[in-house]
């Protein structure tokens, strides 16, 4: 059923229906029951495609979320969720492009074909051929991360850098000297993914007021990456006894490696990082950590898009979240077992 059955039912023109649609133009109220009456009659709704042609709107904002690796890890599952139920809130639907760099065929679909009224962005490298392909057409749209210059764009951003040093100056206060650091994989690092770069530039300098010694790590994003990775480490340097990690992907492994190498947590080895808290509450023993706020995170995007949205022209806003590190059983002094705790610092 489309626009012209409905005008030829009411007896009027299809750009009278057109325009008791969308409201662009007065209609009388008679020739607006009259219409209304014919597409309760037929059950007509507007599909998307006529919508976006009417008001200008889809009602729908794009999720540009290529997995960094072979697949989503929880930490991006849950965000993506996250995304999903605040645009709800705004009558927004989401549609997920799984890739988007700016010579992506898919991406540019979704721009080309007006298919979002607006897009948030995953996965932000610190030079971004997105984020600069869509500043330059005046995209609205907000990443999910910071360029390395994010003046002038809208965001929601971790202080990975800040995050990182929390969690070595917390090991360190606890008598830790020999600490190891798990990143994501090599090739994200040479990719220029801001959240492993500047998590590693937290790390290396808190590292260094502290006068620790220690190495770094690249680590697939699975359980058996992060299983032989700790092998790795305690192959280095077997005096090591904790490690932080940006790595949620791998966490299990970590663990794992650990008791296979009969070191006990936090006994023997305290190991914490930055972690969704839901995953950091699923290992045993649960996760010191500084707990990623993925649903916060969701909201506070999609509240800065609608806002871009409605407001063309208002000025560049964003957040940067530093939360605190939650004190779970994962670390303690070296050589003494912590106590079970629960609290944040």
């Amino acid at each position: 059923m489309n626009i012209g059955e409905i005008a030829k039912r009411a007896g009027v023109s299809r750009s009278t229906v057109s325009y008791a649609l969308s409201g662009k133009r007065s209609v009388s109220e008679e020739t607006r029951r009259k219409i209304q009456q014919v597409i309760d009659e037929l059950g007509y709704r507007p599909n998307a495609s006529a919508r976006a042609l009417a008001n200008g709107r889809t009602s729908t904002i794009g999720l540009a979320f290529p997995p960094a690796g072979n697949h989503y890890t929880g930490m991006q599952l849950d965000f993506i969720g996250s995304v999903v139920e605040a645009a709800a809130l705004y009558d927004y639907d989401v549609l997920l492009s799984p890739s988007g760099v700016d010579s992506d065929r898919s991406f540019q679909r979704l721009l080309a074909e007006r298919r979002v009224d607006g897009a948030i962005l995953m996965e932000i490298r610190l030079d971004d051929d997105r984020v600069d392909h869509l500043g330059a057409l005046g995209f609205p749209a907000v990443c999910i991360g910071r360029t390395a210059h994010p003046e002038g764009s809208w965001w929601v951003g971790l202080d990975h850098t800040a995050l990182a040093a929390a969690c070595v100056h917390h090991l360190a206060d606890l008598g830790h000297r020999r600490i190891a650091f798990v990143n994501r994989p090599e090739q994200l690092l040479r990719a220029g993914y801001e959240s492993a770069h500047r998590g590693l530039d937290g790390f290396t300098k808190a590292a260094a007021e502290r006068g620790l010694t220690v190495r770094t790590y690249s680590c697939g994003d699975d359980a058996p990456a992060g299983e032989a990775c700790v092998e790795r480490i305690l192959h280095d340097d077997p005096a090591t006894t904790a490690l932080v990690t940006l790595n949620e992907a791998a966490l299990g492994g970590l663990y794992r490696g650990l008791a296979r190498a009969d070191r006990h947590v936090p006994r023997d080895f305290s190991i914490t990082g930055v972690v969704a808290s839901r995953w950091a509450e699923t290992v045993t023993p649960q996760l010191t950590a500084a707990d990623v706020p993925a649903e916060q995170m969701g909201r506070l995007a999609v509240d800065l898009l609608v806002e871009r949205i409605d407001r063309p022209d208002a000025p560049a806003r964003h957040h940067l979240l530093a939360p605190p590190i939650s004190l779970r059983a994962s670390t303690g002094p070296v050589g003494t077992p912590a106590h079970d705790s629960d609290t944040t610092r």
